[in-house]
This record gives C-alpha cells, sequence and structure tokens, in this order.
C-alpha cells in the first residue's frame, strides 16, 4: 500500500526537547518526509513546548494530550467548534518547509 504520510512515534517525541539523538531522529525523519512530498505527523504532543518545537522545524501536525484526550466521535464537532490553539502557533511559520498553510496542531 502506499504510504502518503509518516507518524512520527511518541517516543521519539517524548523526549526530544531533552535528548538531541531523539531530536536528530524527529529532524531526520521531518526532512525524509519533505524530501519524499510525503506528510508528516508526530503523536504524544504532551506540552505546549513540543508543539513550539515541532512547529519551529517545520512538523504541523500533531496529536497527543497536549491538543486532546480521547473522546467519544460524538464529542469531536463540539471539540472542534470549542477548541483554539495557542495564538504563538497560529503565526509560527512552517520552518524549513514549503507548506505555507497555517500549522495545523
Amino acid at each position: 500500500l502506499p504510504a502518503d504520510t509518516l507518524k512520527i512515534d511518541q517516543s521519539f517525541i517524548r523526549n526530544m526537547l531533552h535528548d538531541p539523538e531523539n531530536m536528530a531522529i524527529v529532524k531526520g525523519v521531518i526532512g525524509l518526509a519533505e524530501a519524499f512530498n510525503r506528510k508528516v505527523i508526530a503523536e504524544g504532543v504532551e506540552t505546549l513546548a513540543h508543539g513550539d518545537a515541532l512547529l519551529s522545524i517545520g512538523c504541523t501536525q500533531a496529536q497527543g494530550y497536549g491538543i486532546a484526550r480521547p473522546m467519544p466521535a460524538a464529542d469531536l464537532a463540539g471539540w472542534i467548534s470549542r477548541w483554539q490553539a495557542p495564538a504563538h502557533w497560529l503565526t509560527q511559520k512552517n520552518a524549513g518547509t514549503k507548506d505555507d498553510s497555517p500549522p495545523i496542531i
């Protein structure tokens, strides 16, 4: 099956702020996705700092408790209508990517 999205495992995201090797892996996966014109999504974004770091290196899609806890499908529409990303996430440029759309973490 063709893969159009690469997912970065939470084990790399969790420690990337304090472990240079994990940060290098995350940057490498983002670079690989860019080179092959693929999307990338980071899982395990637990804090605003994780979101900030990911945006600064070009990852604009993520999932994790820092964004929302798991919820029943019936609750999704209400969550979408209420949730607002931190203002600085919406204004941050997608560093190092060809993506000129606003970040959608």
